[in-house]
């Protein structure tokens, strides 16, 4: 598989490989196949398999673009908390597309109170806040996709 030094380009990271399955899902895609220098990466739809095969020939590797929005700020506050996404999928911040967000900035939150939902295959997953406090900063915008553990809110604790 990938060797030891491998880094955050590695298309071997399981982020990368989960966010492609994704995409795939989300445009319709039977087929993806992508190379990186020696290392390739074939992803084919229905049977879920990734197999890494070496190249023969140099191929020069295609750039690797970076995400579309940037990574979300880490907070040093003690006093912050920190709501992160349980799951890997997409992020929405109100129950229905023309319904007002379950929870903005300057909003007090409790453990029980649904502060987003996340789509993952089909599937609707309310995200309660997990700690008290007021909500400081909403770091994903509407409709993006969410990685495990990828922060969602800050939180003050109050």
């Amino acid at each position: 598989m990938a060797n030891s030094n491998s880094s955050t380009n590695d298309v071997f990271d399981v982020r990368r490989i989960r966010r492609l399955i994704e995409l795939m899902q989300e445009n319709d895609l039977s087929e993806l196949d992508i190379q990186q220098g020696d290392m390739r990466v074939q992803l084919k739809r229905g049977t879920q398999v990734a197999v890494p095969t070496p190249i023969v020939q140099a191929i020069p590797a295609a750039p690797v673009t970076p995400p579309s929005s940037p990574p979300a700020p880490v907070v040093e506050e003690r006093n912050v908390q920190i709501i992160k996404s349980p799951m890997v999928g997409t992020f929405y911040a109100s129950p229905q597309p023309n319904e007002p967000p379950f929870v903005k900035v300057g909003d007090t939150v409790g453990p029980d109170k649904p502060v987003c939902l996340i789509e993952a295959m089909k599937v609707y997953n309310e995200i309660p806040a997990e700690c008290s406090g007021k909500i400081v900063a909403v770091l994903v915008k509407n409709g993006e996709p969410v990685e495990y553990g990828q922060p969602l809110f800050n939180v003050s604790a109050e």
